[in-house]
């Protein structure tokens, strides 16, 4: 078994904008995805070219989605759908299972996840130490697995409303998760199919999305807010500073730095709900309408959770409310009255813990109150006014906070960092320094000897990342006095700031085992050698999971250097010789699932593919059936088929719907299809007939325009002077043939169309009257191409005027003399700017310039003059 090692990626650097936070930097289009994910709800967000930062809805047109995943034998079911299932049948339906990732058998959570649902069959993998789920005897599902079930519905969800396919995704978690938490996780995603570029911390994502759209507002003076985090299942506050610094690579830019978290694990709406809930049974128990113990009833308790969930948003906003649920059990109805204060009351112990996560957060960060510039609240569970005056009161601060999207902060923040961490995009660099909220600590033995020689084992202690310490970072640990294979554990530190029952949750406190072997080989392979120790490589990473990248052995050698020509010694230098060490890592607290389990996930990732597109088929059958029975009364239809042809089309469809109403929905995909493709081959001719007359007056306006505009075209090349003719003969030739063709064709084709019966197949194609259009246009696009690059011909100077007019004269007098066309005195100058680009891509202009004599003894020689082709 491996340490989760997990190797990083490299991603591109952060990049200045000057106008927008996010812009496209490459060609290739790779959109990115966030994904908050809650206890009880997901938030979804999307960032790809044109859209900038955006919620992704899903199928139900909502912003957030539950966290839940309902198994059932063939199919399975996400978000609400499952949630209209849980009413029914909770048993089958899996929700909360962020308390449960990554803990053992005998954690506490386990054990109170199991009093809250205890529908679900739960046993102990005596492999990994952790709890699956028994759905059938042969189905079981790891916490992992679930998630990774609903991790990869959220990419589902991101790729329909990004429309194009997603892999990269930065995914939000609890800032207490520890490393086996973490890891837990990442195998979800990886089980998912995503790429995770980065596990940031929900509090971290929220101060991130605080600060992006208040970057004009930081400065070099650093600003101390407070972020008060009231989720459904726990409470977080975090001490976040905002202010620029100076970096080598884009200079000065924002940082926001995490110097303070505290947590309640348990604090949170999902434990204010239960309490509402069992409240609620405790009520209908004594209106005594049934003799059973509605508690003793997994429909109805599921039932009273949904009422209870309600109840607490209703109540947040008005001082009593009437419960009432239908049929709660055996048919009988429920209803009764349930105040603000009766719920406050319920909940008064929790609300005296309110204050704890800001009193560690502040003793984490080694500050006080004063110190802190404003106080923000985020999470739903912060809208219970009880919760903001406990709050208000042991901040002692005016007011608290509410300029920020409570429910959508996180994801908004997460996206943005999946921008930045992606190679598509270019963002605004915002420096992001997270915390460590546990230490981590490296121990190993040694054995030293005494001063009156007696040997004695000596345990070591190193701080490797204290508490609140920023990363990622890396950190390199020597050590010395070791000539042989030894081992060195990777634990927690001093874990003295959580209550006794925080560490009971916490699970173990011994992450990895680290075996070294070969380092006494190594040794004696470098004997003569001076040895500067073992090195150890460690890294936490931008999603706080820790990587010991290498060991390795170091040592300074001597090296004789010296040149034949050289007859005088010279000095030997060190070198330093490196050897990399054999690592066996022993995993301590959690292990990974295996590979099968991923495989097995697949299978049922192909099943719902295969069931979608099942149901894709049944719908579009069903369509066309319904379709197409309308289309059989519509005028347009009407007139393309005969009686005979439509008697037989609607018997088909008719034929077709009884099928479906008695043995299609249970058909397969290959039987639906199959039924398809021959109802769309019986309707193809009438369908033909239909889209042919509709393109038909388009496509001859086109085809006449073309035809007008390419004999305008022809006449007028025809004009220009033998002299200054660029076209040759053959060319307008054929320009000429093609014009009468296709005016031909088109004449006898209309014409033997007309005499056809609107039944009958047409011989008028949209297909060949585009055909012939193109065929005319390439023709005419070729000539003014050739006249775009043809070089002018050079002019003959200028005669003189006697000359010209004696000439002119004699020209006058005799009708068989030849025509002279008298050059133009003013001479054309080259542009002195290039064209503009507009300009460039436009096409030859032909224009005719009439002319303004209107003598007719003169007129063929004027019009002769004055036509130009001007080319732009």
């Amino acid at each position: 078994d491996a340490l989760p090692i997990r190797i990083r990626q490299p991603h591109s650097s952060l990049c200045h904008t000057a106008l927008t936070d996010i812009f496209v930097c490459v060609a290739e289009s790779v959109a990115v995805m966030s994904v908050d994910l809650g206890s009880e709800w997901m938030k979804i967000a999307i960032v790809k070219p044109g859209v900038p930062m955006e919620i992704a809805l899903n199928k139900e047109s909502r912003r957030k989605t539950p966290v839940a995943v309902c198994l059932k034998e063939n199919e399975r079911l996400f978000g609400d759908s499952a949630l209209g299932v849980a009413v029914k049948n909770p048993k089958v339906v899996y929700r909360f299972l962020q308390s449960i990732l990554g803990k053992t058998a005998d954690n506490p959570q386990v054990a109170q996840y199991q009093k809250h649902f205890p529908e679900h069959q739960m046993q102990r993998d005596e492999k990994r130490g952790t709890v699956f789920f028994k759905f059938s005897e042969e189905l079981q599902y790891t916490p992992e697995e679930l998630l990774g079930m609903i991790l990869n519905y959220s990419r589902g969800l991101a790729q329909d409303f990004a429309e194009q396919l997603i892999k990269d995704a930065v995914i939000t978690v609890p800032a207490y998760f520890n490393q086996a938490e973490r890891r837990a996780v990442l195998q979800a995603a990886h089980i998912a199919g995503l790429k995770v570029l980065q596990l940031i911390n929900d509090n971290t994502a929220v101060a991130l999305n605080y600060g992006v759209f208040r970057r004009k507002d930081i400065n070099s003076t650093a600003q101390v807010l407070l972020k008060a985090n009231g989720a459904v299942c726990d409470t977080t506050a975090t001490i976040v500073t905002y202010q620029t610094v100076k970096t080598k690579e884009s200079g000065t830019q924002p940082q926001l730095q995490i110097r303070g978290v505290g947590f309640d694990r348990t604090l949170g709406g999902f434990e204010m709900e239960l309490r509402l809930r069992d409240h609620l049974a405790k009520l209908f128990n004594e209106q005594k309408k049934s003799k059973k113990d509605v508690r003793e009833n997994l429909r109805a308790m599921a039932k009273l959770l949904k009422e209870a969930q309600r109840l607490k948003t209703v109540l947040s906003a008005n001082a009593e409310h009437m419960a009432q649920i239908e049929g709660l059990m055996d048919d009988i109805d429920f209803k009764a009255k349930v105040t603000r204060s009766e719920f406050e009351a319920l909940c008064e112990d929790l609300f005296d813990r309110v204050p704890g996560p800001v009193t560690e957060a502040l003793a984490a960060a080694e500050m006080s109150m004063d110190e802190i510039d404003q106080v923000i609240l985020v999470g739903g569970s912060t809208r219970v006014p009880r919760v903001q005056d406990v709050l208000l009161k042991a901040v002692g601060k005016e007011e608290l906070s509410k300029n920020i999207n409570a429910d959508e902060a996180a994801a908004m923040g997460a996206v943005y960092q999946a921008a930045a961490l992606s190679k598509a995009f270019k963002v605004k660099p915002f420096l992001v320094r997270d915390a460590a909220v546990f230490p981590i600590q490296v121990e190993f033995s040694r054995e030293t000897e005494e001063e009156d020689g007696v040997k004695t084992m000596k345990h070591n202690k190193r701080i490797l990342f204290q508490r609140m310490a920023p990363y990622p970072q890396r950190k390199v640990i020597t050590f010395n006095r070791y000539m042989d294979d030894f081992v060195f554990y990777i634990n927690y530190g001093d874990l003295g700031f959580l209550g006794e029952q925080d560490l009971k949750v916490f699970g173990s406190q011994n992450l990895t085992t680290v075996k070294l072997s070969g380092v006494g080989s190594s040794f004696k392979k470098h004997s003569d050698a001076e040895s500067k120790g073992i090195k150890a490589h460690f890294n936490m990473d931008e999603s706080g999971v820790l990587i010991l990248d290498r060991p390795e052995e170091k040592s300074d050698g001597e090296k004789a250097e010296e040149k034949e020509e050289d007859k005088k010694p010279k000095p030997q230098k060190k070198s330093k010789i490196s050897e990399d060490i054999t690592v066996e890592l022993e995993v301590n607290d959690v292990l990974d699932p295996s590979t099968e389990d991923i495989e097995v996930l697949q299978d049922l990732t192909d099943r719902d593919l295969e069931k979608q597109e099942r149901e894709k088929t049944l719908n579009s059958l069903e369509a066309f059936i319904f379709e197409t029975q309308d289309k059989l009364y519509q005028d347009e239809y009407l007139a393309v088929v005969t009686e005979e042809e439509k008697e037989q089309i609607t018997g088909k469809l008719s034929e077709a719907s009884n099928w479906m109403d008695e043995e299609g929905y249970a058909a397969g995909t290959k039987e639906l299809k199959e039924k398809l493709s021959e109802l769309k081959k019986l309707c193809k001719a009438m369908f033909f007939r239909v889209e042919e007359r509709k393109k038909w007056p388009d496509s001859l306006a086109a085809l006449d325009s073309m035809l007008n505009h390419s004999t305008i075209f022809l006449k007028s090349v025809r004009l220009i002077p033998e002299s200054d003719q660029i076209f040759t003969e053959v060319e307008l030739k054929t320009l000429e043939r093609v014009i009468n063709e296709t005016m031909t064709w088109k004449n006898e084709t209309v014409a033997e169309q007309d005499k056809l019966s609107p039944t009958e197949k047409p011989v008028l194609l949209s297909k060949d009257i585009e055909a012939k259009r193109s065929l005319l246009d390439r023709e005419v696009n070729y000539l003014l191409n050739k006249a775009k690059f043809v070089k002018p011909k050079p002019k003959d100077k200028a005669k003189d005027k006697n000359t010209t007019s004696t000439e002119n004269s004699k020209a006058n007098s005799t009708e068989d003399a030849e025509k002279v066309i008298p050059p133009k005195t003013e001479e054309v100058k080259p542009a002195e700017e290039p064209p503009t680009a507009e300009k460039k891509d436009e096409e030859p202009i032909l224009e005719l310039n009439p002319a303004e004599n209107t003598d007719t003894g003169h007129s063929q020689s004027t019009n002769q003059s004055n036509i130009k082709i001007i080319l732009t």
